[in-house]
């Protein structure tokens, strides 16, 4: 049976609150600086006026701060407050009964039909009284004198004072909520720096980037290559695992079973003599010049972000010092990792569900701190998908509890339902489908899912356009051309971005019928020539140069979609918020053929007149235009300029 108890007397209702992730069970996400707005249901039994406030502090505080809440339409309330901090917050929502703007809306009532309206100001007066109980001073006496003032008057007089905008402001700062309501769950936000949402990625492959065939690139030899991925404007380098590479089992060219005497490794085959994952590579250099390279880095304007892999070679410190912590055959030998048909004899699989998880845990999430604590805030994690999901909510919050501005990008090409897992549970930033959508519906579909849907409240797509497992065929078989679109496609279609090099030279070498480059830097020395014919750093320098002069493109959930005549023509557009900036962006998907298309601009969503002129500039050839109509035609060649990026400007109307 139900007991009676105070609280069955808190009856206001409290649903469908926005946002909220699965019962609140995960936080939502945003970028530290913005307004986080919340909605929710808010209504009672009968006609009483109803008071609400957005209850919210940073996770790690006590005291609750309060925003009000401001009513909508049909029982839905809104509020807000500014994220200030990185970190998280938490939120929840308290309503009661504003008895002080019944009586005053009733009163009023009464007293136009002609009542005697006696007993009701007397009520006001015991409302003004009980409020300067629970007011300090100054206010307390201020409310007292209200109070007398009401008291004294005559009856239309004390209506009239009753409406004073000065009393109402007094009374909403001390209401009676003896009996608030309070909503059920306690809400999170997580709140991540800006370059969470906006960053241009550059995946260097630390060991090619020197001038000899027949060793590594050092640390040293890296830095020399960062003045021109300065100049293509990217944010963030990429590196992939630094630390020492395991001998047995070791790979060759090629992905071949037996290496070479001179063959390198995997990267990704972690461990050996010279340590594990604490450790750096000592063909790279040492740990020292691993923290010049970051620095070296930083006044540049870029990060280094690190590959997190965890995996050993046969050949890392674990095997020898803690076996308990891998899989076991019935022979007791210590089984390598597999995804039949393919075997990766150079790499051990990790057993979370060991008699020692507890200490295995602990241990991968003191290496993770060991690279923050030398400066390293972005991890690139390797396959999350393939690890307990519940790890990495706990190891994550565990990281961020001390480095809140770590950033987790995931990267996991698996089911949609895990991948999604995987963004509630903690990861800043997710992979995505992106590398194989090429297709004008495909595309809207996929975007609109991830910009307009729910999980634009917690996942944000990084769009590779290749990683050195990924070669799509696009690329492969379009050429020049294929490069440059699917380049304009990554860097506008989301506010974060990536390419792995080699992109920039149009490489597009790979085995014929699969994803995997030929001769990949994976298991063998190699040197490139950056300044090729053919490549398109130039171009890649114009798009990012475009990202970052206009703040449209640096949101993440403002994606639309509009019509273009022409299948293979995709046409959208990014806006900020008070429309100040406004960026279309119109491309063939076709590397092979040239396309003319009619595009239908957003005029009415910009407050252009039909019939009225406005100004436009291509971006990408920095031509000015005058167009007038909200129907274009473009024509995209392939072979001469595969997209638009158009900034409308919007007509200047009264002076304004």
């Amino acid at each position: 049976m139900m007991r009676l108890t105070e609280d069955r007397l808190r009856t206001i209702v409290i649903e469908a609150v926005y946002p909220e992730l699965d019962g609140g069970r995960y936080p939502v996400k945003r970028i530290v600086g913005e307004t986080f707005e919340v909605w929710a249901d808010i209504f009672a039994e009968g006609h009483d006026v109803l008071a609400a406030a957005l209850k919210y502090r940073p996770k790690q505080e006590t005291r609750w701060r309060e925003a009000p809440m401001t009513f909508f339409d049909n029982d839905r309330w809104r509020g807000s407050f500014r994220l200030e901090q990185i970190g998280r917050y938490i939120y929840t929502i308290e309503a009661w009964r504003d008895d002080f703007e019944s009586w005053r809306r009733n009163l009023r009532k009464k007293f136009d039909a002609g009542e005697d309206v006696a007993s009701e100001l007397q009520e006001g007066q015991r409302l003004i009284a009980a409020a300067a109980e629970r007011a300090p001073e100054p206010d307390r006496s201020e409310l007292r004198r209200w109070r007398e003032r009401l008291a004294a008057a005559d009856q239309a007089a004390a209506v009239v004072l009753a409406a004073d905008g000065a009393l109402r402001e007094l009374m909403e700062r001390y209401p009676d909520r003896t009996l608030a309501s309070r909503y059920d769950r306690v809400l999170e936000v997580v709140v991540d720096r800006e370059q969470a949402q906006f960053a241009a990625w550059y995946e260097m492959f630390h060991r090619s980037q020197g001038t000899d065939p027949t060793r590594s690139a050092t640390f040293r030899e890296c830095e020399a290559r960062l003045p021109d991925i300065q100049a293509m404007g990217f944010d963030v380098i990429y590196l992939p695992p630094i630390h020492p590479i395991g001998i047995t089992g070791r790979k060759g060219r090629n992905n071949a079973l037996v290496a070479g005497p001179n063959d390198p490794g995997s990267p990704w085959a972690i461990g050996n003599a010279f340590g594990g994952h604490k450790a750096v590579n000592p063909e790279l250099g040492t740990l020292e010049d691993f923290e010049h390279f970051v620095a070296a880095a930083r006044a540049r304007g870029m990060e280094v972000a690190l590959d997190y892999a965890i995996q050993c070679s046969p050949d890392h410190p674990y095997v020898r010092e803690h076996p308990e912590w891998f899989y076991h055959r019935p022979d007791g030998t210590i089984r390598y990792a597999e995804n039949p048909p393919k075997k990766y004899q150079d790499i051990y699989p990790l057993n979370f569900y060991c008699d020692t998880w507890q200490a295995l845990w602990e241990e991968l999430k003191s290496i993770v701190l060991f690279w923050a604590e030398r400066g390293v805030r972005i991890f690139r994690v390797d396959n999350p998908h393939t690890k307990p999901l519940p790890f990495w909510e706990w190891l994550i919050s565990e990281v961020q509890a001390q480095y809140p501005d770590v950033i987790f990008l995931s990267e996991a090409f698996t089911r949609p339902k895990v991948m999604k897992f995987l963004a509630k549970a903690g990861f800043t930033q997710s992979y995505t489908y992106f590398t194989w959508r090429n297709h004008k519906t495909e595309l809207i579909e996929y975007f609109t899912e991830l910009t307009q849907w729910e999980p634009r409240e917690y996942l944000r797509g990084n769009l590779f356009v290749n990683t050195p497992d990924i070669l799509p065929e696009i690329l492969q078989t379009g050429g020049r051309p294929a490069f440059k679109l699917r380049l304009v496609l990554a860097a506008t279609l989301s506010s974060v971005y990536g390419i792995y090099n080699g992109f920039e030279l149009c490489e597009a070498r790979g085995f014929p019928g699969t994803e995997d480059y030929v001769d990949s830097e994976k298991y063998q020395y190699k040197v490139w020539d950056w300044d090729r014919p053919g490549n398109i750093k130039e171009y890649i320098a114009a798009i990012n140069r475009i990202r970052r002069e206009n703040p449209a493109l640096h949101l993440y959930k403002n994606l639309r979609f509009y019509e273009a005549s022409d299948p293979n023509v995709l046409f959208y557009g990014k806006a900020t918020p008070d429309l100040a900036n406004v960026v279309l962006v119109a491309v063939n998907l076709d590397p092979h053929q040239t396309h003319e298309s009619a595009l239908r601009l957003p005029l009415h969503e910009l407050g252009i007149g039909p019939d009225e002129p406005y100004d436009v500039c291509e971006l990408i050839t920095n031509t000015p235009l005058q167009w007038q109509g909200e129907v274009q035609t473009v024509r995209l060649d392939p072979q001469v300029e595969p997209a638009v990026i158009l900034r409308v400007a919007r007509p200047r109307h009264g002076g304004a």
